[in-house]
């Protein structure tokens, strides 16, 4: 499987930030992606009115998303948001194309480092998996990363690859902590670790405001066995990568973590 990486910043305006999806998932079609993966709020970034924006599944948004990938034949994962209930919003991770329609609303919600998205958004109840081609894909978003629990309840329903939709939260050590929870994650479910961050809007020229977690970039791959197969910088890009399932089996047998694992 050929999976896109669309590190990208998003503004304000969930047309512009749409305009950006359809042209980065043209070019992933186009590198021969089966699956193109995208931040968490690519819709609007967070530090915005969120209730403003939100949309259904079924919405103008979500649709047009849909016709891209339908369109192009090529999955894509994109984080948006849409109605809660009590006048909050649901963090949501929309996946469409070819045989999948399906979505994840945020698990964990981020109430640290002084910000407190749980006054504002909906949290999601239930792990969400997938399947493209045969290979088994689970869904976890930025904050979702901190808890083991989640990737392994992917794995147990099939996983072979996590998918993490980040706007990472910048400061102190950060980057540091993204990386080795990425490394830990795909460790701990012998699955192989996509971590899809929004770029670090300082790398486009855009001035940092606010608590709001806007990126810091970094995306990375991680094997079953938590080697770096890829990893991006601070700034906007597209990059590819090649998912091999088969050494998701073969980690399995070496690692059986999953296997011997037990509940206290």
């Amino acid at each position: 499987m050929r999976v896109a990486i669309a590190q990208l910043t998003s503004g304000s305006e969930p047309e512009t930030n749409l305009r950006a999806v359809e042209e980065l998932t043209r070019r992933a079609a186009g590198g021969g992606a089966d699956v193109v993966v995208f931040p968490e709020a690519s819709m609007c970034a967070f530090g915005n009115d969120l209730g403003a924006v939100v949309e259904p599944l079924d919405g103008p948004w979500a649709t047009r998303v849909r016709e891209v990938a339908g369109d192009l034949g090529i999955v894509v994962v994109v984080g948006m948001f849409t109605p809660g209930s009590g006048g909050r919003v649901k963090n949501t991770l929309l996946v469409t194309g070819p045989g999948v329609d399906t979505s994840y609303d945020k698990v964990h919600l981020f109430d640290a480092f002084g910000y407190r998205e749980s006054d504002g958004v909906e949290p999601g109840t239930q792990p969400v998996t997938f399947e493209v081609d045969g290979v088994g894909i689970g869904l976890a978003t930025c904050y979702d990363i901190r808890f083991p629990a989640l990737f392994a309840a992917n794995a147990a329903r099939g996983a072979q690859l996590n998918i993490v939709c980040a706007s990472w939260g910048a400061g102190e050590g950060k980057i540091d902590q993204w990386s080795l929870l990425a490394r830990a994650r795909a460790l701990d479910s012998t699955t192989f670790l996509l971590a899809c961050g929004q770029a670090d809007p300082a790398s486009s020229g855009i001035p940092a405001g606010g608590t709001a977690p806007t990126g810091v970039g970094h995306s990375t791959v991680v094997s079953p066995l938590g080697r770096v197969l890829l990893e991006l910088g601070p700034e906007p890009a597209l990059e590819f990568v090649e998912i091999d399932p088969r050494e998701v089996a073969s980690a399995r047998c070496t690692l059986p973590v999953l296997a011997n694992a037990r509940t206290f």
